[in-house]
């Protein structure tokens, strides 16, 4: 590992929720040693609502916020990603474009809370579940002591974080 920022993209198929939950989440707690990304294989077109609204009650900018396709980042002048972590099931299973240099890569899967049915007040509660477990998972990670650890016991510690809340 170097001292540059490390860079992290969570994939997701919309790319509207979850995904862009964890960037937000990546950027804030990754404190400028790690820079966060998201994409999607079939993005929604925008970021969901319930999850700016969330993100904006945590006090996080969303300026960045978009849906955006996954081959931004297999594009020759895309930077070069150093973790990729697929945060639904869907995503995890697809057959992912090839990524320049090799990143370490990890399952999150998380329930989409986009999916809930019910109430504004039901989805809020679904955003903010999956917004804390994707809280909990990012801290835990960028915890790591990533230059002491091995790729075995690195990967084994990233599938550990990944199993957190299922």
């Amino acid at each position: 590992m170097t001292n540059n920022p490390l860079r992290v993209l969570f994939l997701c198929t919309g790319n509207s929720a979850r995904s862009i939950l964890a960037e937000a989440v990546m950027n804030q707690l990754g404190k400028g040693r790690f820079i966060g990304y998201s994409a999607g294989s079939r993005p929604a077109g925008e970021p969901n609502p319930f999850a700016i609204s969330l993100l904006q009650r945590e006090g996080i900018d969303t300026s960045f916020a978009r849906s955006k396709s996954w081959d931004e980042f297999a594009a020759p002048d895309a930077p070069k990603l150093d973790f990729i972590f697929t945060v639904c099931d869907n995503a995890a299973a697809e057959e992912c474009p090839y990524w320049p240099g090799q990143p370490v890569s990890a399952h999150w899967g998380l329930p989409d809370p986009a999916a809930v049915e019910g109430s504004d007040a039901q989805k809020a509660i679904a955003f903010a579940e999956t917004y804390r477990a994707l809280y909990r998972r990012i801290g835990a990670f960028v915890e790591l002591p990533l230059a002491a650890l091995d790729e075995i016991t690195l990967k084994a510690k990233l599938h550990e974080i990944g199993g957190q809340d299922a």
